[in-house]
């Protein structure tokens, strides 16, 4: 069901672009750095990188607490955070100024995500709330990346969506190595649509507790001493 997936996308990115140019007639910043959406990057990162997705000015929001406690936690490592809209971007410049790297992040198409892999070559993936994306999902697989999706979130039309292509959506969750959920809501939604309960953990909304759960924190202290990270 990917290849299918991936054949729709194909077809449709000329009307991804021609919306992205429209865009760019009310805010200038979506005509710069098209490059990145296609995977052509050149952000000097060294050897040990961690990556953050978060879409748009909320999700990065959320991952302010997240990128700061990494930060603290793995000073040797360099951060990489990609965004899809230029708001995120300018977000990711107030919190972090030079702290970390910033991209946007590219096109789920394989090359443009072959490309990305290629030059950032992440030890740590991590996806901020509902970014489902499957090819990008099946190179971390592909590649041995570890993949965490944080403060995730699925609302009631998105399930109904997901369980439509539901075969697509079990095998994209099937890269995903952990699962912190907002609540138990989401975390059964998470499950409906395939994702396996052993990975999801209830960690509460980042947006509003302000703070890395706990959990959370030990749950990642798992994945680097399994994984090899740090």
């Amino acid at each position: 069901m990917r290849i299918l997936y991936t054949f729709l996308l194909y077809l449709l990115t000329p009307l991804v672009l021609l919306r992205l140019a429209w865009r760019g007639l009310h805010a200038r910043d979506y005509w710069r750095r098209w490059p990145e959406r296609f995977g052509y990057i050149e952000p000097a990162l060294g050897e040990q990188v961690i990556w953050i997705h978060a879409v748009s000015v909320g999700e990065v929001q959320a991952a302010e607490y997240v990128v700061r406690a990494l930060l603290e936690q793995y000073p040797d490592y360099s951060l990489l955070v990609t965004t899809v809209t230029p708001t995120g971007s300018a977000r990711v410049t107030a919190l972090f100024g030079q702290q970390v790297a910033h991209v946007y992040a590219p096109y789920d198409l394989p090359g443009a995500v072959s490309r990305f892999f290629d030059r950032v070559r992440p030890r740590l993936a991590i996806v901020m709330e509902t970014e489902l994306w499957p090819n990008l999902f099946h190179a971390c697989q592909h590649r041995a990346v570890p993949l965490l999706v944080i403060n995730a979130r699925l609302s009631a039309r998105s399930v109904a969506g997901y369980r439509r292509v539901r075969g697509l959506a079990g095998d994209t969750l099937a890269a995903v190595t952990e699962i912190a959920a907002q609540g138990e809501t989401d975390a059964g939604r998470f499950e409906s649509i395939g994702a396996n309960p052993a990975i999801i953990t209830v960690t509460g909304n980042l947006k509003f507790e302000q703070r890395i759960p706990p959990s959370l924190l030990e749950r990642a202290e798992v994945l680097r001493r399994d994984w090899g990270v740090g």
